[in-house]
């Protein structure tokens, strides 16, 4: 009696599975990723890895569990650091039991030790403790400003390849312009006129990177609009708003991801030259390049304000660059295994 041998079937997997299964074949592009989340985890959680606020108290008999996020009455004003314990008093502080603010020129321009774990800047503030928080704002700097940069370059970038003619006309003269005007000097010069402000970095930061996005989508409409699922859209009845935005769109998104990547890591080293030069995030903030900035004085023997911020944008921007490398190769069918 002979049995019949069944072959099993592959199982059908998914574009974002086969991109994950492609991308981790990369281990560099893998470990950069493991940097990377490692980064946004210090950035999201930076009130418990640094500060003078602790993360649980107990105080005249009562209880605060993260006083350093959830805002009290009787905690707004409170001095930690000259806070004397009574008895059955206790306090949980952060690793790093520094503000980013708080300066102590007793302490000012020490190297490494048990106390300050990367030395101190030229105001006795503990390096460590701002490294945490300018990771924050390094972070927050990237992303946001790559959004709105991805925002108006998806919208343009649509609008050009969809319709084509006139628009697709205009869309690539204004692409032209603002490619031919040198991005960082246009950013110094429109920093310049207004106020110091994250936000204002942000947002001309956003505004002045959304061409090389705007040409992606746009070389991705004009492959997509004639295909058969566009044309049958379009026979429905369907509204070009909803064409673009719910057909076209999603099947384009790909080599925005690996652009929006690299993009990131353009944004953190523009903000830190900007707060290199005195032009980016106003002190007393903390950022890496706020703090490279202070090096400039003592460069001949504070070496640690050079390397540690130095390092962390280094790494930082590296590790972006891998990781999109990493999503421009897991995404190219002709290197899929």
């Amino acid at each position: 009696m002979t049995t019949a041998k069944t072959k099993s079937t592959p199982r059908k997997q998914g574009y974002w599975r086969l991109v994950w299964r492609q991308f981790r074949r990369s281990r560099l592009a893998v470990v950069a990723l493991g940097i990377l989340i490692f980064l946004a985890g210090v950035a999201l959680f930076a009130p418990f890895l640094a500060g003078e606020r602790p993360i649980f108290m107990v105080k005249d008999g009562k209880q605060y569990l993260f006083p350093n996020v959830l805002t009290y009455r009787d905690l707004v004003s409170f001095d930690f650091v000259a806070w004397e314990r009574a008895a059955g008093d206790c306090a949980l502080m952060p690793p790093v039991p520094y503000a980013p603010e708080r300066s102590n020129l007793r302490h000012r321009l020490q190297g490494p030790s048990r106390d300050h774990w990367l030395g101190t800047d030229d105001r006795g503030r503990d390096v460590l403790s701002r490294m945490i928080w300018g990771t924050r704002i390094s972070m927050s700097i990237g992303f946001i400003a790559v959004g709105i940069s991805v925002a108006i370059g998806v919208i343009i970038g649509a609008l050009a390849g969809y319709y084509g003619r006139v628009v697709d006309m205009l869309a690539q003269r204004l692409i032209e312009i603002m490619m031919c005007i040198p991005v960082f000097f246009l950013i110094i010069a429109l920093i310049a006129f207004l106020p110091p402000s994250i936000y204002n970095i942000m947002v001309v930061i956003g505004i002045t990177g959304w061409t090389g996005v705007a040409r992606l989508v746009r070389g991705e409409f004009l492959k997509l609009r004639e295909a058969d699922f566009a044309t049958a859209a379009r026979a429905t009845g369907l509204r070009d708003r909803r064409v673009i935005f719910r057909h076209l769109l999603p099947n384009a998104l790909a080599p925005v991801l690996v652009s929006a990547t690299f993009g990131v890591a353009g944004a953190i080293l523009t903000e830190s030259a900007l707060s290199f030069l005195g032009f980016g995030v106003p002190p007393p903030t903390a950022s890496w390049g706020e703090i490279l900035s202070q090096s400039k004085r003592y460069i001949d023997f504070a070496w640690w304000l050079v390397t540690f911020p130095g390092l962390a944008i280094f790494i930082t921007v590296t590790s972006f660059n891998l990781v999109g490398e990493g999503l421009r190769d897991a995404m190219d069918p002709r290197l899929r295994r």
